[in-house]
């Protein structure tokens, strides 16, 4: 193979993480930098340009890079556009596959971030084997990415499957950064986390950990380390996230009847704190018809892994760029 490399770049609302990728899927070597550190996107990708160069030259994959596969927020497999994204920084539409292939002389595909967290799963992942999954992605938004008969499901116009932005609040929602009220995204993403817990320390009387933090500055990581250490307030906070999101995969079960749902992303780190509400809800409520037939299923690839290697594998389907 005279291009045996391709990139795969996983574009998340605050980090962007990428690796060099062969064709078995062995991240040869990954580094990462922050989305949202620069205002104009060209500087971004002038970043991106120049830390993933190094890393093409420190691995001696000089020429040797087929194509670029890119997972992004809001990012569209047909046009190659990134459209109101709400956790990016820049304003739309985005020409990102345009940006990044002039940038870097390289055929370049984009999708959803969570497709690509999907696609990476399906390869080599818990969701080998699956035909049928929804892929759950849990991180400062709530993305997913829908697979039916072992292909991804991107509707007439490259955007189906934004089940973070179906609405599980219909009254007194809280404002989502789509510009709706009441998504799930405002309430099961980490964010999400750090808002419910402002929510119930303004409200709520009882002693807890997170008292002695500023306010503002709560995060979904300082609500975990006090639930481990018995807060019981922190404890709540995940039980009402956990139900959440139960509540809402046992609506996702009735559109395309999964065989599993795959959570990824940081919140899962949380283990029981968030899965045991989770599970509960989606028993509870999930049709008769599909009881017991739909698995909860949580990554096992490496942080960013997934969405890594999914949006590589787009990369072995670029054509060559027209000379």
């Amino acid at each position: 193979m005279s291009k045996p490399y391709v990139i795969g770049i996983d574009m998340g609302g605050t980090n962007t993480v990428f690796g060099i990728v062969d064709a078995r899927g062995t991240v040869i070597a990954s580094n990462s930098i922050k989305t949202a550190k620069h205002s104009d996107i060209n500087d971004y990708i002038a970043e991106l340009h120049e830390e993933i160069t190094r890393l093409i030259v420190a691995n001696d994959a000089v020429d040797k890079i087929h194509g670029i596969g890119i997972g992004a927020p809001n990012a569209n497999y047909f046009t190659g556009m990134i459209e109101y994204a709400p956790n990016l920084p820049w304003p739309s539409p985005i020409p990102l596959s345009e940006l990044v292939s002039k940038k870097f002389g390289i055929p370049v595909a984009i999708t959803n971030d969570a497709n690509a967290a999907a696609i990476g799963e399906m390869t080599y992942g818990v969701a080998r084997g699956l035909k049928d999954f929804i892929m759950i992605t849990l991180g400062t938004g709530v993305g997913s990415g829908i697979v039916v008969n072992g292909q991804m499901v991107y509707g007439h116009d490259g955007f189906a499957g934004e089940l973070g932005h179906v609405i599980v609040k219909r009254k007194n929602g809280r404002t989502c950064g789509c510009g709706r009220t009441g998504c799930l995204e405002a309430y099961c993403s980490a964010t999400g986390v750090a808002r419910t817990a402002r929510e119930f320390l303004e409200i709520r009387n009882e002693p807890s950990l997170l008292r002695n933090l500023q306010i503002e500055d709560i995060t979904s990581k300082d609500v975990y380390d006090a639930a481990i250490q018995g807060d019981k307030l922190a404890k709540e906070i995940f039980d009402y996230t956990g139900t959440i999101l139960g509540e809402a995969l046992a609506d996702f079960a009735a559109f395309s009847s999964p065989e599993a749902f795959v959570l990824f992303g940081g919140l899962t780190k949380s283990g029981d704190l968030i899965m045991k509400p989770v599970k509960e809800a989606l028993d509870k409520n999930i049709l008769p018809i599909y009881r017991g037939k739909v698995r909860l299923l949580i990554s096992e690839l490496k942080e960013s892994d997934a969405a890594v290697l999914g949006a590589s594998a787009l990369g072995w389907e670029v054509k060559p760029l027209q000379a």
